[in-house]
């Protein structure tokens, strides 16, 4: 078994773990700077929207050997700056170049077509032009709105009746997390917002969806009988399951984010097919975010809600009581009964105080020394006769 493999298996019998629950400042903290630097972005410089949004112009350039960096420095020549978004993309044709100009930029379409053509040394009819309405991006930006808050509903809905409504709240306070910080990264790398980002936009809201309802089913499990011991607090328990499942959702993450990366990274970057960097950077962002925020944000924040239950501060003192018992008893050089000890089960009666010197026996939180209940009296004590 891999190392890797051995963490994973002490993680999941308790053998070894990470305290994310009694760590959640440090969360909050985090997840604090990471916001308030997307919420800067948007603020300050706000999403770069593509044509869908704004409407404009697309001039489509078939020409075997133009390059991406020819035709930028052509566009910009033509807008006066760099807004114009170039890109490749593979047609009927062979290798074509689009240049989206937006309609902000005030350029005629007809002296575009001519600057085009006698920059890049091409005829006017090797250009096919495009207009784009903003009234298209109006109506798929209100749309993809009204999925968003349909989708926030009934994600609500259905938490709050598989489990209860503190996961529910902690699931909904995670996928915003999410939903804010893939945005404010398009607004503060200047990425450009189109249809595609949109659904990656509402592709990553699912898988984040997915991860959380993994943790919280077994967190479910794993606090069902909770009342009926007073070893674990529900952080304790909440802790002891996230770290169960820790492997399986870094593992799930990975085996996502690779082909991703490969969109993002190889294909957008390093081949220049820029139309896969509208949904890939969304969904690498996104899916990071998204195991980040089950494990460090929903988790710790539901712990944090239950802990607030009559039922959960009872045990809490239970607990802290269990402890200080066990304590004692380890200063005085007693052994202490554990959740697996063989001898803390059924079949045993409290009934000789921690500090008899006599029997042997397991100490209990309760101060008292454990004795078989199936041993008489006579096997505990000898009789005085001779046989």
């Amino acid at each position: 078994m891999s190392r890797f493999g051995n963490i994973g298996h002490r993680l999941y019998t308790g053998e070894a773990g990470i305290d994310f629950v009694g760590r959640r400042k440090i969360w909050v903290a985090i997840s604090g700077v990471i916001l308030l630097a997307a919420v800067l972005g948007l603020g300050l410089r706000g999403l770069n929207l593509g044509i869908e949004f704004k409407g404009g112009d697309i001039y489509t350039i078939t020409k075997p050997g133009l390059t991406i960096s020819q035709a930028q420095t052509v566009a910009n020549g033509i807008t006066g700056d760099g807004t114009a978004l170039v890109q490749s993309s593979n047609g009927t044709g062979g290798k074509q170049i689009t240049i989206q100009i937006n309609t902000d930029e005030h350029v005629n379409k007809q002296d575009a077509v001519s600057k085009l053509s006698s920059a890049l040394g091409i005829s006017a009819d090797k250009i096919s032009t495009q207009s784009i309405g903003a009234s298209w991006g109006k109506d798929i930006s209100k749309k993809a709105l009204y999925g968003l808050i349909a989708f926030m509903i009934l994600v609500t809905l259905y938490l709050a009746v598989a489990f209860e409504w503190r996961l529910a709240v902690a699931a909904l306070v995670a996928l915003l997390h999410d939903l804010v910080i893939t945005i404010g990264v398009y607004a503060l790398l200047g990425f450009t917002v189109t249809s595609g980002t949109v659904i990656g936009f509402l592709t990553v809201l699912g898988y984040s969806l997915y991860d959380t309802v993994v943790v919280f089913d077994g967190l479910k499990d794993a606090t069902k009988s909770l009342g009926s011991q007073t070893r674990l607090t529900y952080s304790d328990a909440a802790n002891r399951s996230l770290n169960g499942t820790l492997v399986r959702s870094i593992n799930t993450t990975i085996l996502a984010l690779l082909p991703v990366a490969a969109l993002l990274f190889i294909g957008g970057g390093l081949l220049g097919a820029g139309t896969l960097n509208d949904i890939s950077l969304a969904l690498f962002v996104g899916l990071s975010a998204g195991a980040y925020s089950s494990i460090c944000v929903a988790t710790p924040l539901v712990a944090w809600l239950k802990e607030k239950e009559p039922e959960n501060i009872a045990l809490a003192k239970k607990v802290t009581l269990r402890r200080a018992a066990d304590a004692k008893a380890e200063a005085a050089g007693l052994k202490v009964a554990t959740d697996d000890d063989p001898e803390d089960s059924d079949g045993y009666e409290d009934n000789v105080p921690v500090g008899s010197s006599s029997g042997s026996g397991t100490v209990t939180s309760t101060g008292v020394r454990r004795q078989p209940s199936n041993r008489s009296r006579s096997d505990r004590r000898s009789t005085g006769k001779r046989k």
